[in-house]
């Protein structure tokens, strides 16, 4: 039996091998398509993008028809190149430049030569295509911008890189695909399939007809239309405030996390980044390292809140019991926490949760804070507990939402102190700055506008999000799941009064909106930066955090402008304008409007470092799509390095 064994085992093996070489060579020839096979052509069709809509329908991205010059180098015969420089307007170093490219790429498979021609630049070169041998054109869709706003919302479409190609089989070299924005988080909806058409050649290279009476062939999918959360108007609105200004806007829908608005500044018009000059722009915006109108601010941008984060420091101090409404502190113009170390204010007299919100009361937080580290025997146990908290409104992580870039902030926990304070025993008074938002607290835009949801829901919040509709699919269940805070919902009421009054009493007084009920808060935080080695005072940022209205929510938004001084100076009177506008489509603060719009910044950004202030327009040709169609003007200014270091709040 054992003899038997071992031919038996051959005699299987060797059965199974002849049977499954029969099989590919014989019966299923579909892996010839796979070969370099030299008798067969393939032409790729490649299908329109999906269009992108607003949350009311409005039109904002559609295509409009593009050429690539394509080229199989072994195939390039003796042609006229200098003529066909001309048809293409380069000339002969860039023709071999390219050339070299493409046979580094394969000698013997195309690959694009020249990309994204538009009809007029193509009409000249397609009546002598057939003198050039070796070059064909392969017709695409780009991006058609109905607007000229939303750059960083939408992002864009470039050409595949060979890293792709490699790992992604669906991909071809001179392939499209969406980079940044929701051209990169929804590139598998929106790009479709291609078709695939394989044709055969005959010994002279020539196409004969189809290979197999086309059974491999496969048609081009549309990609799917795709509706945003974005409402366009506010957008663009949003955009025009901020010309001449640096920082982000988020504005969300409390009760569903819809993202309205998403503004970065400085930003420019999309559709620079599309034709034959897409490259040389966007190499303009990718190395102006000062402005970054490629660094989307509202998501990435961490910065110091300030003082919006005594909301979170007041429900705390409520949620665990150290304090009610009526408890009170008395406040000095200043709170002393330390030997030598006193926390400024500008209010006086006894405080409680109502006016400490809306006079932004340092000691009346500072003493509250003090009272949750205090609550328990050991300090690193309260941080911990305290952090929890924060964290449980979406704080100090990624969001989940589905753009594909972020920042996750900063909320430390007793960890974090024990790395900086390794060798001594740390309390409350020690990190103190917590407490207004300071200390090692950092958030980003879009974090303060869900914070901000999450208090006019009274407890809760959805994952912000930025797709609201995508045809015939649902969209990710994870947009519709409700996060509840570690705060009861008992504790919300008084804190909004409080933030009512901001704008009837406190620190917003005088940015109302008649007849909208706003509940807001300013925030003004220091900052510092590191130029030549040396600290430098730079001037505050100005923040500000609203929902409206007072009852039954529909919009929260938080605006942070770098530089911009105090909260109520600008990021308040932009909020007061982004919330009518969204609510009444209208406006009827024109002196609010007014001031905000003929404001600029500029000054402040060019003296940073001691710079002169100098304009990425003014170093490209006048005549320049980028010069025609930016946004805003992005200053060259030396990049603050900053860091924390303030007590001073509004």
């Amino acid at each position: 039996m054992r003899k038997l064994l071992l031919p038996s085992l051959i005699i299987v093996a060797a059965s199974l091998l002849v049977i499954r070489i029969f099989y590919l060579q014989i019966i299923d020839d579909s892996f010839k398509l796979k070969s370099d096979n030299n008798a067969i052509k393939i032409k790729y069709d490649y299908p329109e993008r999906g269009y992108i809509y607003d949350r009311n329908g409005k039109l904002l991205v559609a295509n409009q028809a593009s050429y690539d010059i394509m080229v199989i180098p072994r195939d390039v015969k003796d042609i006229d190149t200098l003529e066909f420089c001309q048809l293409l307007d380069i000339t002969k170093e860039e023709f071999l430049k390219r050339m070299a490219k493409a046979k580094v790429y394969s000698p013997r498979l195309p690959s694009v030569f020249l990309p994204q021609l538009n009809k007029s630049e193509f009409a000249a070169f397609q009546e002598k295509i057939r003198k050039y041998e070796g070059f064909y054109f392969q017709k695409r869709s780009l991006r058609d911008y109905e607007v000229d706003f939303g750059a960083n919302v939408f992002g864009f479409i470039t050409q595949v890189n060979e890293k792709l190609v490699a790992k992604n089989p669906y991909y071809n070299s001179g392939d499209l695909i969406g980079r940044q924005g929701v051209e990169e988080s929804y590139e598998d909806i929106l790009r479709g399939t291609k078709g695939v058409k394989y044709f055969q050649k005959d010994k002279y290279n020539r196409e004969i007809g189809s290979y197999k009476e086309g059974k491999y062939d496969t048609i081009a999918v549309q990609g799917e239309d795709i509706n945003l959360t974005i409402d366009a108007e506010l957008q663009k609105y949003g955009e025009q405030l901020m010309i001449n200004k640096r920082g982000g806007i988020v504005a969300i829908e409390p009760k569903t996390g819809e993202i309205l608005a998403l503004v970065t500044a400085p930003s420019y018009d999309p559709g620079i980044l599309v034709g034959r000059q897409r490259s040389k722009n966007y190499t303009l915006l990718y190395h102006d390292s000062i402005a970054k109108p490629l660094y989307d601010r509202g998501l990435l941008a961490e910065y110091p809140p300030g003082s919006p984060f005594k909301i979170l420091t007041g429900l705390i101090g409520l949620q665990e019991g150290v304090i009610n409404e009526q408890t009170t502190f008395m406040c000095h113009h200043g709170f002393s926490y330390a030997p030598g170390r006193f926390m400024a204010c500008h209010g006086f007299g006894p405080h409680q949760l109502h006016n400490g919100i809306y006079n932004s009361c340092n000691t009346y937080f500072a003493n509250v804070y003090l009272r949750i580290i205090g609550k328990y025997n050991s300090a690193p146990y309260a941080v911990d507990v305290w952090s929890n908290h924060v964290k449980s409104f979406g704080l100090g992580q990624f969001m989940g939402y589905d753009l594909p870039t972020g920042k996750k902030g900063k909320i430390p926990n007793s960890k974090t102190y024990k790395k900086i304070y390794p060798d001594w025993r740390w309390s409350g008074k020690t990190i103190i700055s917590n407490s207004i938002g300071q200390g090692e607290v950092l958030m980003t835009p879009i974090q303060l506008a869900n914070m901000m949801a999450t208090v006019a829901n009274e407890g809760y919040y959805y994952t912000p999000h930025i797709i609201k509709k995508i045809e015939g699919q649902k969209i990710d269940k994870k947009f519709t799941t409700k996060h509840v805070t570690t705060i009861d919902k008992k504790y919300y009421k008084p804190m909004i009064s409080g933030l009512f009054d901001v704008y009837n009493f406190g620190t917003a007084h005088g940015l109302n909106v008649p007849g909208i009920d706003i509940c807001g808060k300013t925030g003004t935080a220091e900052n510092y930066a590191k130029i030549d080695g040396k600290r430098v005072k730079l001037e505050d940022h100005s923040i500000f955090v609203a929902f409206a209205p007072k009852d039954n929510p529909k919009i929260a938004i938080a605006i942070l402008v770098e530089n911009g001084g105090f909260g109520a100076t600008i990021a308040g009177p932009i909020a007061s304008l982004m919330i009518e506008k969204y609510l009444r489509k209208k406006i009827t603060r024109t002196d609010l409007e007014k001031r905000i719009l003929e404001r600029s910044l500029q000054d402040r950004y060019a003296k940073l470092g001691g710079m002169k202030e100098a304009s990425l327009i003014e170093t490209v040709p006048k005549d320049s799509l980028l010069n025609k169609k930016i946004v805003n003007p992005i200053i060259k200014t030396a990049a603050p390095i900053i860091t924390v270091d303030s007590t001073k709040e509004n």
